[in-house]
């Protein structure tokens, strides 16, 4: 299991949405568990209570094992489907940062 962090900024916390986070992170980042240490989820809506496209934002920061941190960003306008997005980035980026750090050992 991934241990995950989630903070947020400009939107309410709540336990549906930190399930969302949980689930998907958990999902895209399981085949890497024993490999990281964390991954903080950083929650934004960037333009508070306003209304606006593209003002949802999610970061993702997965800690690995002896290695530098990967950051990714996604932004949007519905905050669950930014979340999902990003988790898949990050997915994508941490098979790419341990398949060549395998193929150099």
């Amino acid at each position: 299991m991934v241990h995950i962090e989630i903070s947020y900024s400009g939107t309410d916390r709540s336990d549906a949405l930190d399930a969302h986070v949980r689930e998907h992170v958990s999902h895209e980042l399981g085949r890497f568990a024993d490999r990281l240490t964390r991954v903080e989820a950083h929650v934004a809506d960037t333009n508070a209570n306003k209304a606006g496209d593209h003002d949802k934002r999610c970061v993702l920061e997965a800690r690995p094992r002896g290695m530098d941190p990967i950051v990714v960003t996604e932004e949007g306008s519905d905050l669950y489907q930014v979340i999902r997005d990003a988790g898949k980035k990050l997915g994508r980026a941490l098979g790419t940062r341990f398949e060549k750090a395998d193929a150099v050992r």
